[in-house]
């Protein structure tokens, strides 16, 4: 929960340099601008009325935190977020909090899906912004590099408009059992998409090789390590496809960690 002190506000306001935000209504980019700058100080905000226009400027400023709309004429937040994020832009990763008067279950799921950090109801107050903009930035979270979803980890949503069950527990997601079987699940969908989608799909396969890495140095196994290592260096140079599948086979042999929280052999 926001606590609302000046020193709080003051980091928030150190990771808030550009601005971007794309809505249609100029009078409600109005409004969350003064709200921006009555936390942030000297931000620099950048409007874009359109999709496309939201596009062209996130490839010239190189926001650090992005505000879209869910749906509303001319600006579809979503296919805005997706295209920023399955894309080689230097913002692919910022932040993004999606605001709109909508705040169904299958908008909220929706901005999740499509690799939202933060979701904001309108009309909102400063408090509310306030409270999203510290999510954001001071409270990272897991980066995802997949095929089919990629942005920050959907089991850490943390919406305050969601109202239904419980997310999964932080730490139950963050074991290196589960990081081993979700990292493997992308090399896995990763090496059937290097033919339909081959930039995501090695971007992903980077991405868990690192990961893979990382993972085995937890659990100490020298195997994993080596055959993450093989695979970083595959992608930092153009390995054919063939020698790819390869490399992903030797890893998908890797077991997960069994329920008594025995390492993979």
């Amino acid at each position: 929960m926001f606590d609302g002190n000046i020193r709080t506000l003051q980091r928030i306001a150190a990771r808030m340099q550009r601005v971007l935000i794309v809505d249609p209504h100029v009078a409600a980019a109005r409004l969350l601008a003064d709200h921006l700058r009555h936390v942030g100080g000297r931000v620099q905000i950048f409007h874009a009325g359109s999709v496309e226009a939201g596009w062209g400027m996130a490839r010239t400023i190189d926001p650090v935190l992005i505000f879209v709309e869910h749906a509303s004429a001319g600006s579809d937040g979503l296919a805005l977020a997706r295209k920023i994020r399955r894309s080689d832009l230097d913002c692919r990763e910022c932040p993004i909090i999606m605001c709109t008067a909508e705040a169904t279950a299958e908008a909220i799921y929706g901005a999740r899906d499509a690799g939202i950090h933060e979701f904001m109801r309108k009309p909102f107050t400063i408090k509310d912004l306030e409270r999203r903009l510290e999510a954001v930035t001071l409270k990272p979270r897991d980066w995802i590099e997949a095929v089919e979803y990629v942005g920050p980890d959907r089991r850490r949503f943390n919406s305050a408009e969601y109202r239904g069950p419980r997310k999964r527990k932080a730490d139950a997601s963050s074991t290196p059992a589960a990081r081993l079987a979700q990292a493997l699940r992308i090399v896995k969908s990763a090496g059937q998409a290097l033919d339909s989608d081959p930039a995501q799909a090695r971007r992903a396969l980077a991405a868990q090789a690192v990961e893979l890495k990382k993972v085995g140095e937890i659990v100490k196994n020298a195997l994993l390590i080596e055959a993450a290592v093989a695979l970083e260096a595959c992608m930092a140079g153009d390995m054919a496809r063939t020698e790819l599948v390869k490399r992903i086979n030797v890893l998908m042999g890797f077991p997960v960690e069994d329920k008594a929280g025995r390492g993979a052999a």
